[in-house]
């Protein structure tokens, strides 16, 4: 799944329609390229460990890719860094 722009509480709504085929998953690995992002709010962060804790359910691992160093800090100060496996 690729991310452009931001994420933010305007768009999580139709982001969230657009990740729900990720629900699906089952032994296959997720990648969340981030390397378009430019925000992600709190309701975006939840979409994402909504992705992960679905994906520990169906055998499946979530990646991500591609933070900026914003988004770094933003998933340092959150823990998300130790919750998501990085690429």
């Amino acid at each position: 799944m690729y991310f452009d722009g931001r994420l933010d509480t305007a768009s999580t709504m139709q982001v969230e329609k657009d990740m729900e085929p990720l629900n699906d998953c089952s032994d296959h690995d997720i990648i969340l390229d981030c390397t378009r992002l430019e925000y992600i709010c709190s309701s975006g962060l939840r979409i994402f460990l909504g992705i992960l804790k679905n994906a520990k359910l169906k055998n499946s691992r979530v990646f991500i890719r591609g933070l900026n160093s914003k988004l770094k800090s933003v998933f340092d100060m959150t823990g998300f860094t130790k919750l998501f496996m990085m690429k």
